[in-house]
């Protein structure tokens, strides 16, 4: 039976690039056991992947890094000079090509044998960035069992670091997505604001800053449970955006 991978609309499109055929035959039949994924076609070097990409429009390109004639990391630099890239993953049998592949920015780097529960959660990670790169209300993706929850900013209320995770507060529920803190931030620096150095508030949302009975300050959010605490370092900005 075919695991379900994704909770989008449009089957995410993926293509295979490697010179040995038992390695193509393999990657296929593990994207075959996967829902929401098509393989639209595979290429054996590097002249070949350039063309599949320009007439097919993969979103994925699983590729091989030692090829004949131009190997895969080179083959990676061109497809992503291309107007709309596809995304890399890379995968081989060597690691010491890792280092070159994300500096690259590949999505991420399996060294084969690949297992299949590994390759799946590469293609979920590539299948969150194409929802997020989707035009339309801005929105961050979690994962919820076996499918992404598209969560739209305007419902969010409050981000908060959590070990290796970010806890999203939002209207639904919370959610836990892997994006750190200070990324998060950076993006939408005009919809969040820092209240401490683990969490971000919503700005429409803010409404208020108070002195608990221990003395601690904090905020108050809109439809949002948690009040959490301003730390001195933030204490100005959050005055400020309160005001603005």
């Amino acid at each position: 039976m075919a695991r379900t991978l994704l909770g989008v609309s449009a089957a995410l499109r993926v293509l295979v690039v490697d010179d040995e055929v038992p390695a193509v035959r393999r990657l296929q039949r593990l994207l075959a056991g996967l829902e929401g994924v098509s393989c639209i076609g595979s290429a054996g070097n590097a002249e070949k992947a350039l063309e599949a990409c320009r007439s097919l429009r993969p979103d994925v390109v699983l590729m091989d890094v030692e090829m004949p004639g131009i190997d895969g990391v080179e083959t990676a630099r061109r497809l992503l000079q291309e107007p709309q890239p596809p995304q890399i993953i890379f995968v081989t049998a060597f690691e010491r090509y890792a280092v070159e592949a994300f500096d690259l920015q590949a999505l991420d780097y399996l060294v084969k044998p690949v297992r299949a529960e590994r390759l799946g959660r590469s293609l979920e990670r590539a299948a969150a960035a194409r929802m997020e790169a989707q035009p339309g209300p801005a929105s961050l993706s979690a994962r919820l069992g076996d499918r992404l929850l598209a969560i739209p900013l305007a419902d969010i209320r409050l981000l908060r670091a959590e070990d290796k995770y970010t806890c999203v507060y939002h209207l639904g529920g919370e959610a836990l997505i892997e994006d750190s803190l200070l990324s998060l931030e950076e993006r939408f620096a005009d919809r969040f604001v820092r209240v401490h150095r683990a969490t971000l508030v919503s700005r429409p949302h803010l409404r208020a800053l108070f002195r608990d009975h221990e003395g601690q300050e904090r905020v108050e959010v809109d439809d949002c449970p948690v009040q959490p605490e301003v730390s001195r370092r933030n204490l100005a900005q959050v005055r400020h955006a309160l005001k603005n």
